[in-house]
């Protein structure tokens, strides 16, 4: 409820966890996700057929990706030179903030999960898909609210506290 302090308890249980993919169409908001048991180039694979399959196939689609290893396997690889609409783009180490799905994943976190209790694994999902249902209801776009030279200088000064050079 709205200003009660929030409750946690100091017996926390973890009843399982779940893989979460989801591809954030930046124009619109819309989301299109899947989740699975493990996070391996299998599920990735599926995933990726799952945006092939809601997606036009008219339009080529640029996904940006972290630099985990499910996202560049053989297997990957292949698909992707049989699909050539798609284009994987990754974010450079420690940069995820660059890419929106992690905004929205930040949304999912805040808004449903953080304050959530679910005792078992399907809970869990179900409570993550009917979410998803209800934000792709009412989609929002994010939107930058810097522009690209106030970031740059922003991560400019803060490298050079860092004490490292903006030159390489």
């Amino acid at each position: 409820m709205p200003t009660t302090p929030a409750r946690r308890s100091h017996g926390y249980v973890r009843n399982g966890t779940t893989s979460l993919f989801a591809a954030l169409n930046v124009a619109t908001g819309q989301v299109i996700s899947q989740v699975h048991q493990r996070h391996r180039h299998q599920e990735f694979l599926k995933f990726l057929k799952t945006v092939d399959a809601a997606t036009p196939a008219s339009l080529d689609l640029h996904l940006i990706c972290d630099n985990y290893a499910t996202h560049k396997t053989p297997a990957i690889r292949t698909w992707l030179i049989r699909h050539p609409r798609f284009h994987l783009h990754f974010t450079p180490t420690s940069s995820s903030w660059l890419n929106l799905v992690e905004r929205w994943f930040a949304e999912l976190t805040n808004r449903k999960l953080r304050r959530s209790s679910h005792t078992s694994v399907r809970e869990l999902t179900a409570d993550i898909q009917a979410w998803i249902d209800a934000w792709n209801d009412n989609p929002r776009p994010f939107t930058w609210t810097k522009t690209a030279d106030e970031i740059l200088a922003s991560l400019a000064g803060y490298l050079a506290k860092a004490g490292r050079r903006t030159d390489e």
